[in-house]
């Protein structure tokens, strides 16, 4: 099969988790005898530097012209100042826009051998294996008005929370579609007992799962779910909510399962598939050759599961991140003290090698 993919490196460590993507990625197409075609492209920072612009029409003309599309991470401290529009997150707003995913898939699994690197004690984290469907496209990040208004003497900042109950709905088909291929549970997450756009999300959710007699779906108010997440992060199998209560949630889940920068995410539902970590631009590290690659590596595994139906390939990859963890190497963010921390690029290596060796599937 040929691979077309789009990958934007980014700003921050995007570049270089990116680079150990990559080099799994090829270790892939050599075992499975796959043709590779890479373009790499910018976004985020530099461009907004060189061109004005987070995300340039020549980058936005190469990720429809993929397959699929590799993102590691966008965001700098030096753009907090820019106006909204040129700042990089605006940049990644406008490719999730443009792209059309509107369902961001963010699994949560705990790997055995890191079950002393969750803050959770092992009876309570053990066995932990959650999806989070977050609704990509609607709520405060996309809703309008918004803006910074003056008020008399003061200024108001507006944001708004809108949600259709077609949004809804086809967000709610994904997660129960899925739940059917998993453990056969869905949690729907809102805030129903204040927002009225919460009561809607509740109510189409509702309707619905009458469609999918043969899945459990329980509801949760947002902050309770929070604090389950804490207390009993075994009991969750597929969570459905809305963009920003899945921005927070998913990164707890990272906590959880041991570190952020495990946690890969697929964005899918639209012409082309958006696949990148969760873990942000964490620009405190870059460069020091210590960020954890195996989210980017682990949504590689995603990107060939969702967008190519490479199902062995993906199982693959991931076999290969069980396998290095279990041997006991470990990046800094998941060791603990007196455990010998590879630096990125020797993750990367390691993963890509096991990748070739692992079992058939």
């Amino acid at each position: 099969m040929r691979i077309k993919i789009t990958a934007l490196p980014g700003d921050g460590i995007g570049p270089e988790v990116i680079k150990e993507a990559l080099k799994v990625l090829e270790a892939v197409a050599r075992r499975f005898k796959h043709e590779l075609n890479i373009t790499l492209a910018e976004m985020g920072g530099k461009p907004i530097r060189e061109q004005n612009d987070p995300l340039p029409p020549e980058t936005l003309e190469a990720c429809f012209n993929s397959q699929a599309v590799l993102l590691g991470a966008v965001g700098h401290p030096d753009f907090d100042d820019f106006p909204v529009h040129l700042r990089p997150e605006a940049g990644l707003l406008r490719l999730r826009r443009e792209l059309g995913g509107f369902a961001n898939l963010r699994p949560a699994a705990l790997f055995p051998a890191l079950i002393d690197s969750s803050p959770l004690r092992p009876e309570v984290v053990r066995g932990t294996d959650m999806l989070i469907v977050r609704e990509l496209l609607g709520g405060l990040y996309f809703g309008s008005p918004r803006g910074i208004e003056s008020e008399g003497p003061s200024r108001v900042g507006i944001n708004t929370m809108r949600y259709s109950d077609a949004e809804v709905e086809r967000i709610a088909r994904v997660a129960f579609e899925l739940a059917r291929k998993r453990r056969r549970k869905v949690t729907s997450v809102d805030k129903s007992n204040v927002l009225e756009c919460s009561k809607l999300w509740r109510e189409t959710v509702n309707r619905v799962a009458a469609e999918y007699p043969d899945v459990t779906l329980e509801h949760q108010l947002v902050d309770s779910c929070a604090m389950a997440l804490v207390a009993r992060p075994a009991s969750f199998d597929v969570i459905v909510t809305e963009n920003m209560f899945g921005d927070i949630l998913s990164d707890e889940a990272g906590a959880v399962v041991g570190s952020l920068g495990l946690l890969a995410s697929a964005s899918i539902g639209g012409r082309v598939g958006l696949y990148e970590p969760v873990h942000g631009s964490a620009p405190d590290i870059a460069g020091k050759g210590i960020a954890n690659p195996l989210g980017a590596i682990l949504t590689t595994a995603m990107m060939l599961r969702y967008s190519f139906d490479l199902e062995n390939e993906a199982k693959a990859i991931e076999s290969a991140v069980d396998q290095v963890l279990a041997a006991g190497y470990l990046t800094q963010d998941l060791a603990r003290s007196g455990e010998t921390i590879l630096k990125t690029s020797e993750m990367g290596r390691l993963v890509a090698e096991y990748t070739v060796l692992s079992a058939e599937f």
